[in-house]
């Protein structure tokens, strides 16, 4: 586990970036990226520029079932901020189906990636985290953190009375890489849980069988301690 303190949160992630897919394009010749949604990573989408578009493949961690013109929807935010600025190719863009019924959606997404690659793998998965400890939409109590046979879930989540769509742990620790982005206050106590290694959040499970994690914690996490 790295945990890197920033002070330019947004270039330090858009730099954080730019190494993995130059990396992955070198190595294999195409870049697997998985976008976060909330708040967070909306200037750092907006901050990409000069890629190498055409070899970007791009997914979501998560997805609320909501209409993809919805204000609520993930995939929304990433356009306004990313795909409509960037030159993505349309067919590299693998959009969870918030309108479907959420089932059908989970699974028609996880055919969809075994149908890119199979054995389907990401260079980068971005991940936010809640303060209840949560990420992607796997949610304390919720039953798709019981899930090994899937890579992706239909997940209710009680709290919000709604359902989500999520990848699951067997995906999202096949990555190659994950990077938490954080950079908003009132996380202090679940990143030092997470950090302690003794935590039950679901954020602290994410640990890559044969990769990383980075933390990139911005200004507004300086109750974080450091000592792991």
């Amino acid at each position: 586990m790295a945990i890197l303190r920033s002070r330019s949160f947004v270039s330090d992630a858009v730099n954080l970036i730019a190494r993995e897919s130059e990396a992955a394009i070198s190595a294999r010749g195409i870049f697997r990226i998985a976008l976060s949604g909330g708040s967070t990573p909306r200037p750092v989408y907006e901050a990409l520029v000069g890629m190498p578009w055409e070899k970007w493949e791009v997914t979501f961690s998560d997805e609320r079932c909501v209409p993809p013109d919805s204000d609520q929807s993930n995939y929304n935010m990433a356009k306004h901020s990313l795909f409509d600025r960037a030159a993505i190719p349309a067919a590299n863009i693998l959009r969870m189906e918030g309108e479907r019924a959420p089932a059908a959606a989970a699974e028609n997404y996880e055919r969809e990636l075994l149908a890119r690659s199979a054995p389907y793998r990401h260079d980068l998965v971005l991940l936010g985290l809640g303060e209840d400890g949560h990420t992607a939409s796997l949610f304390p109590e919720t039953e798709a953190l019981r899930v090994t046979d899937r890579l992706v879930a239909a997940n209710f989540v009680p709290k919000f009375s709604s359902w989500r769509l999520t990848l699951t742990y067997p995906l999202l620790n096949a990555a190659r890489r994950v990077c938490f982005l954080v950079n908003s206050a009132g996380k202090e106590a679940v990143l030092q849980g997470v950090f302690s290694g003794q935590s039950s959040f679901p954020s602290a499970a994410i640990a890559p069988i044969d990769g990383s994690v980075t933390w990139l914690l911005g200004g507004s996490c300086e109750g974080a301690r450091m000592d792991v």
